[in-house]
């Protein structure tokens, strides 16, 4: 599948310079129109057809309710009419070419080179951060890690759109938009090598912790919004989701209210193709985006390796949501060129040509051709931003070492507001338990 903007759609099929409207135009004045293509069929072969039309409809006439049931089930159930193709927002080609949107060009009219160069330097950064992380894993200096290789223009593109004064939900693949609120990769490994619960304070930069049960997030969202529209704020809040998450029930019902109290949230969903081994195409029958329409809020579809597209569209749907005019949802469609986890073997359920298909359309690669291409950038920066990267690996590296093993006994904090009788006690039995080690002797044996 070869993603592309709805003005080289139309040029294709159109198959004239002029777009797809004059394509279809020319189709039109070439084909016949219905009733020159009724009046050339052959009188007599029509007259043949009648009598068994006929014949076929005095039969079904005949037909009790049941018989008929009975037919249907027999023809088995209705081909479904093929769904419309879905629009797909983007202003840079796989290529780097920058393409018009008259929707969706106003928000990122007035980007400058500089926010250019720092949109890629995002981008290039998060994905080093990202395979250090894969790699330390692979080292068992980290328990897990969900890669976001291939999503980061989802991510840098969304993260950059909100404002220091939103609320981001996140899941726990969102590592680029925590690049984006102030939080220190550093911070992100601490729960993946089991030594704090979170790491960072979601209060000092509006970026909750990582959500690792699937699809709630939504619905803290939602809740946290209807808030804000309360307290009278013109903030917004962003929840980011997968495709996989879109099946599951706290979505659903975090769309429901989130419409009808027209609360004041994005929902940013990254359509990395894959839920773990299960393709979108067993999830749902229609494009993800189209979904919102059925809760009442509209739904966009971006694409998301685009991160100029995924910018602007996130800008569009936030100040929307800061207006008063309720949630919106967005399908980044984009893919995961890694695993699931580090726990995942993606090649057990899908195909090295895919993934090479997607590799032609990197988000990182297209940005730089467009940088290239207008003179934004140079060799220098380039290396320097090389050297950059490698000195942030070496530094999350160091950092994930040197992190201190934690008290055992801090599982037991936190628990319950006001204490718990059945907590304090498997607290006494693990401390006596830890105890039984200290009062061992280097052979093993008791004191």
């Amino acid at each position: 599948m070869t993603v592309e903007s709805s003005a080289a759609r139309g040029t294709r099929r159109g198959g004239t310079e002029t777009g797809g409207d004059a394509g279809r135009a020319a189709r039109a004045a070439e084909s016949p129109k219905p009733a020159e293509r009724a009046t050339a069929k052959a009188p007599a072969k029509n007259a043949a057809k009648a009598p068994a039309r006929k014949a076929s409809g005095k039969a079904a006439a005949g037909r009790t309710p049941a018989k008929a049931a009975k037919a249907a089930r027999r023809k088995g159930p209705a081909t479904p009419a093929a769904p419309a193709e879905p629009q797909l927002v983007q202003l840079l080609t796989p290529e780097g070419k920058r393409v018009a949107d008259a929707e969706y060009d106003p928000y990122v009219a007035d980007i400058t080179p500089e926010e250019l160069r720092g949109l890629y330097r995002d981008m290039v950064l998060t994905r080093r951060f990202d395979a250090e992380a894969t790699s330390l894993q692979r080292q068992g200096e980290l328990g897990l890690w969900a890669s976001l290789l291939g999503q980061e223009a989802a991510q840098i593109g969304s993260g950059r759109a909100t404002r220091e004064d939103d609320w981001v939900f996140p899941t726990y693949r969102e590592h680029g938009v925590a690049w984006c609120r102030g939080v220190d990769p550093a911070n992100l490994l601490g729960m993946f090598r089991g030594v704090n619960h979170g790491g960072w304070d979601p209060n000092s930069n509006h970026f909750q912790l990582y959500t690792i049960v699937i699809g709630s997030q939504t619905l803290h969202a939602t809740g946290y919004a209807m808030g804000i529209t309360k307290d009278g704020a013109d903030s917004a809040v962003i929840a980011y989701f997968g495709d996989g998450a879109s099946s599951q029930g706290d979505v659903n019902e975090a769309f429901t209210f989130s419409a009808v109290y027209n609360a004041p949230v994005v929902f940013f969903c990254q359509n990395n193709q894959w839920a773990i081994s299960e393709p979108t195409e067993k999830q749902t029958r229609v494009p993800l985006y189209q979904r919102a329409s059925g809760f009442g809020f509209p739904g966009v579809r971006v694409d998301g390796n685009d991160v100029l597209a995924c910018l602007a569209v996130t800008k569009a749907a936030l100040a929307r949501a800061r207006r008063g005019e309720g949630p919106t949802l967005v399908e980044a469609f984009t893919y995961r060129m890694g695993a699931h986890t580090t726990s995942d073997d993606p090649t057990r359920y899908r195909s090295d040509d895919e993934r090479e298909s997607w590799e032609a359309r990197d988000p990182i690669q297209r940005l730089r051709a467009h940088l290239e291409a207008e003179g934004h950038a140079d060799e220098a920066f380039f290396t320097a931003l090389e050297e950059e990267s490698e000195a942030l690996g070496r530094r999350v590296r160091e950092a994930v070492r040197a992190m201190p093993d934690p008290d055992p006994m801090a599982m037991f904090e936190h628990t319950y507001a006001d204490g718990h009788a059945l907590v304090d006690e498997e607290r006494a039995e693990f401390a006596a338990y830890q105890a039984s080690f200290e009062d061992a002797d280097v052979t093993g044996k008791a004191n």
